[in-house]
């Protein structure tokens, strides 16, 4: 054990915040089972990736039969689990988004189609809300405001607007009159995430993405939903943007696509992958079009269809939200519950006790992850795998509980 943290601090870069001081040996379903047999309820199930749970054993079966047989390609070439991937999420989705590229991680997607919308548009300005979280590549960190923009040099053709709050329309109006006095005339998308994560489990009134939409079009822009942590069922609906009635230019998925496995999309219309394609669109990557990880795609939707796995966020994301107001109810600390379905957040307002609640909860059991958010305390993001069970929910709640009891 001692030579394991020895190795940790000798040789490994510290790529943002601390190690867990724990070594995870497994994991199976909710829990995560560490090297001297403590067993851990996984409540973000991993990195809010891994919405069939761990070790899912038609995930393992399509590995081990996928592996043997085709695993990687040049980047060139196609495989069938590919295109019936591709086929498949595109029969998921309303017109006109049918034209999909295969990729790794939510960075690498956003950046695809960041990339995507400056070629077609023949601009280069983008706009997100200012505690964003798109990814660390360069034009996804640069639409990133949430955290790691200072220190890294100069970000120009960016601009954030607010998160909505109770007056939106006159606040998104004043925000786009303010981008239209910096821009230089050259906006070319705008990229947001349907319910703000590492913002704080924030989710936009109805009717705020359809003026959204609107400001858009006004200027030319491509709208961009990213779906990293709300696609795919989480929320209750298989895209968290089907409560707003409002289509996206472009689409990005990635975490809950894979299921934990490194696998992301870009999705968008035939006519703007034709434009795209005719100014010579690039963005040949090492894994695109991987097979290995297009097929637990494929297994991926196979088990979210017959599970009804978005059925069954709804059903359990409502017993969860139940466990959370009782708790809230009973302390004072706890300031609000939010969120839809699996994707939950809860608030408290005493930002100095963020740390000792999280230590708690892993010392009693349970993985929780809190994120700071300006104004508001700290919003612990909960995410269990669309797999949990209701012990298992029951479980968690009153670990949380027992950990905020404790520490306020």
């Amino acid at each position: 054990m001692e030579t394991f943290w020895e190795d940790v601090d000798r040789h490994l870069v510290r790529y943002g915040g601390t190690f867990t001081r724990e070594i995870i040996d497994s994991a199976a379903g909710s829990f995560l089972f560490t090297e001297d047999g403590r067993r851990i309820l996984d409540f973000t199930s991993g990195q809010m990736s891994a919405i069939l749970g761990h070790s899912h054993p038609r995930i393992v079966q399509t590995v081990q039969r996928q592996i043997a047989n085709l695993d990687h390609l040049f980047s060139g070439m196609l495989s069938r689990p590919v295109v019936d991937l591709a086929r498949r999420l595109a029969g998921t989705l309303p017109e006109p988004l049918q034209k999909v590229q295969l990729l790794t991680t939510g960075a690498e997607s956003n950046e695809a189609a960041l990339r995507m919308a400056k070629l077609v548009t023949g601009k280069h300005e983008v706009v997100a809300f200012a505690r964003s979280w798109h990814g660390m590549t360069a034009g996804a960190a640069a639409a990133t405001y949430s955290a790691g923009r200072k220190g890294y040099g100069p970000i120009s053709g960016n601009f954030a607007i607010p998160v909505p709050s109770a007056d939106w329309q006159a606040q998104l109006d004043l925000a786009f009159d303010l981008i239209d006095a910096q821009s230089v005339g050259s906006l070319a998308a705008c990229v947001v995430e349907p319910i703000l994560s590492s913002g704080g489990i924030l989710e936009p009134p109805l009717g705020y993405f359809a003026a959204l939409q609107a400001k858009c079009r006004e200027r030319g822009m491509l709208l961009i939903f990213d779906e990293a942590q709300t696609g795919l069922c989480r929320t209750g609906t298989w895209y968290a943007f089907e409560r707003d009635g409002v289509v996206p230019d472009i689409l990005t998925l990635s975490k809950t696509l894979g299921a934990g496995l490194p696998l992301a999309a870009v999705i968008t219309s035939a006519e703007i992958e034709e434009e795209a394609h005719a100014r010579d669109y690039l963005f040949f990557t090492t894994h695109v079009s991987d097979p290995l990880v297009a097929a637990v795609g494929n297994t991926v939707l196979d088990v979210l269809v017959e599970e009804r796995l978005d059925e069954r966020a709804v059903k359990l994301g409502a017993h969860l939200r139940t466990g959370l107001e009782d708790i809230a109810s009973r302390h004072d600390l706890v300031t609000d519950v939010r969120g839809r379905g699996l994707l939950v957040g809860l608030e408290i307002a005493d930002e100095s006790l963020s740390a000792p609640i999280t230590r708690k909860c892993l010392d009693l059991g349970l993985h929780m992850n809190i994120v700071q958010v300006p104004g508001m305390g700290g919003v612990f993001r909960i995410a269990p795998a669309l797999t949990v069970t209701e012990e298992e929910l029951e479980l968690g709640l009153s670990i949380l509980d027992e950990a905020i009891a404790a520490s306020a």
